[in-house]
Protein backbone atom coordinates (compact mmCIF):
# COMPACT_ATOMS: atom_id res chain seq x y z
CA UNK A 1 0.00 0.00 0.00
CA UNK A 2 1.26 3.47 -0.91
CA UNK A 3 -0.26 6.78 0.15
CA UNK A 4 0.58 9.84 -1.94
CA UNK A 5 0.27 13.54 -1.09
CA UNK A 6 1.02 16.23 -3.65
CA UNK A 7 2.06 19.80 -2.93
CA UNK A 8 3.59 22.79 -4.67
CA UNK A 9 0.76 23.87 -6.91
CA UNK A 10 -0.30 27.47 -7.26
CA UNK A 11 -0.83 30.43 -9.54
CA UNK A 12 1.98 31.45 -11.88
CA UNK A 13 2.33 33.67 -14.92
CA UNK A 14 3.01 32.21 -18.35
CA UNK A 15 6.71 31.56 -18.76
CA UNK A 16 7.17 30.95 -15.07
CA UNK A 17 8.14 27.83 -13.15
CA UNK A 18 6.73 25.61 -10.43
CA UNK A 19 8.03 22.52 -8.69
CA UNK A 20 5.50 19.94 -7.63
CA UNK A 21 6.32 17.45 -4.90
CA UNK A 22 4.76 14.12 -4.07
CA UNK A 23 5.36 12.59 -0.65
CA UNK A 24 4.85 8.85 -0.41
CA UNK A 25 4.36 6.59 2.55
CA UNK A 26 4.76 2.84 2.61
CA UNK A 27 7.72 0.53 2.94
CA UNK A 28 7.89 -0.50 -0.70
CA UNK A 29 8.02 2.92 -2.37
CA UNK A 30 11.24 2.01 -4.16
CA UNK A 31 9.48 -0.84 -5.97
CA UNK A 32 7.07 1.45 -7.77
CA UNK A 33 7.35 3.41 -10.95
CA UNK A 34 5.92 6.88 -10.41
CA UNK A 35 3.98 9.15 -12.69
CA UNK A 36 2.40 12.56 -12.93
CA UNK A 37 -0.94 13.07 -14.61
CA UNK A 38 -3.15 16.11 -15.03
CA UNK A 39 -6.78 16.93 -15.63
CA UNK A 40 -8.03 20.24 -16.95
CA UNK A 41 -11.66 21.33 -16.51
CA UNK A 42 -13.92 19.52 -18.93
CA UNK A 43 -11.11 17.28 -20.20
CA UNK A 44 -9.95 13.73 -19.67
CA UNK A 45 -7.08 13.02 -17.33
CA UNK A 46 -3.84 12.81 -19.31
CA UNK A 47 -0.37 11.45 -18.76
CA UNK A 48 2.38 14.00 -18.14
CA UNK A 49 5.57 12.19 -17.09
CA UNK A 50 6.82 8.99 -15.46
CA UNK A 51 9.98 7.65 -13.89
CA UNK A 52 11.12 4.10 -13.26
CA UNK A 53 11.67 2.71 -9.77
CA UNK A 54 15.42 3.31 -10.01
CA UNK A 55 15.12 6.71 -11.63
CA UNK A 56 17.07 5.50 -14.64
CA UNK A 57 14.24 5.75 -17.16
CA UNK A 58 11.89 8.65 -17.72
CA UNK A 59 9.08 9.24 -20.17
CA UNK A 60 7.24 12.44 -21.09
CA UNK A 61 4.18 13.50 -22.97
CA UNK A 62 5.09 15.38 -26.13
CA UNK A 63 3.30 18.46 -24.83
CA UNK A 64 5.73 18.85 -21.91
CA UNK A 65 8.94 17.40 -23.31
CA UNK A 66 11.82 19.81 -22.88
CA UNK A 67 9.92 21.91 -20.33
CA UNK A 68 9.13 19.48 -17.50
CA UNK A 69 11.50 17.21 -15.59
CA UNK A 70 10.49 14.34 -13.34
CA UNK A 71 12.82 13.07 -10.61
CA UNK A 72 12.68 10.98 -7.47
CA UNK A 73 14.51 10.49 -4.19
CA UNK A 74 13.84 6.98 -2.92
CA UNK A 75 15.56 7.63 0.40
CA UNK A 76 13.13 10.47 1.10
CA UNK A 77 10.19 8.75 -0.62
CA UNK A 78 9.65 11.80 -2.79
CA UNK A 79 8.84 12.43 -6.43
CA UNK A 80 9.17 15.82 -8.08
CA UNK A 81 7.96 17.52 -11.22
CA UNK A 82 9.92 20.61 -12.21
CA UNK A 83 7.82 22.65 -14.59
CA UNK A 84 9.46 25.42 -16.60
CA UNK A 85 8.23 27.71 -19.37
CA UNK A 86 4.67 27.18 -18.21
CA UNK A 87 1.82 27.88 -20.59
CA UNK A 88 -1.86 28.63 -19.91
CA UNK A 89 -2.70 25.23 -21.39
CA UNK A 90 -0.74 23.61 -18.54
CA UNK A 91 -3.49 24.72 -16.16
CA UNK A 92 -4.92 21.61 -14.50
CA UNK A 93 -5.10 19.57 -11.35
CA UNK A 94 -1.89 17.54 -11.20
CA UNK A 95 -1.90 14.05 -9.70
CA UNK A 96 0.91 11.84 -8.54
CA UNK A 97 0.49 8.09 -9.05
CA UNK A 98 2.34 4.84 -8.37
CA UNK A 99 2.56 1.76 -10.57
CA UNK A 100 3.74 -1.73 -9.63
CA UNK A 101 4.12 -2.68 -13.28
CA UNK A 102 6.22 0.10 -14.72
CA UNK A 103 6.20 3.59 -16.18
CA UNK A 104 3.75 2.69 -18.93
CA UNK A 105 1.70 0.28 -16.87
CA UNK A 106 -1.50 0.61 -14.93
CA UNK A 107 -1.27 2.98 -11.97
CA UNK A 108 -2.52 1.55 -8.69
CA UNK A 109 -2.35 4.42 -6.22
CA UNK A 110 -3.23 8.09 -6.63
CA UNK A 111 -2.87 11.28 -4.65
CA UNK A 112 -5.58 13.85 -4.14
CA UNK A 113 -4.12 16.33 -6.61
CA UNK A 114 -2.73 19.85 -6.54
CA UNK A 115 -4.03 22.76 -8.62
CA UNK A 116 -1.74 24.52 -11.08
CA UNK A 117 -3.04 27.68 -12.72
CA UNK A 118 -1.04 29.50 -15.38
CA UNK A 119 -2.22 32.99 -16.26
CA UNK A 120 -1.58 34.58 -19.64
Amino acid sequence: QVQLVESGGGLVQAGGSLRLSCAASGRTFGNYAMGWFRQAPGKEREFVAAISWSGTNTYYADSVKGRFTISRDNAKKMVYLQMNSLKPEDTAVYYCAASRIGILGEYDYWGQGTQVTVSS
